[in-house]
């Protein structure tokens, strides 16, 4: 199945810039740390990325 992310994911999320890079990210990160156990552990873990990138989220902590 092939992931089209939300047209409107940047419209809401603020960015601030990241020292004097110039790089703007989201003030939340997603941590991908967890496990996130139970049966479909690849699915879950998908479907968390996904709706945190459709929210504007860009920075991910691996």
């Amino acid at each position: 199945m092939t992931y089209l992310p939300a047209p409107t994911r940047y419209d809401t999320m603020p960015y601030r810039r990241c020292g004097r890079s110039g790089l703007k990210l989201p003030p939340v990160s997603l941590g991908l740390w967890y496990n996130f156990g139970g049966v479909d552990v690849f699915e879950n873990g998908r479907a968390l990325v996904h709706r945190a990138f459709d929210l504007g989220i860009t920075h991910f902590d691996l």
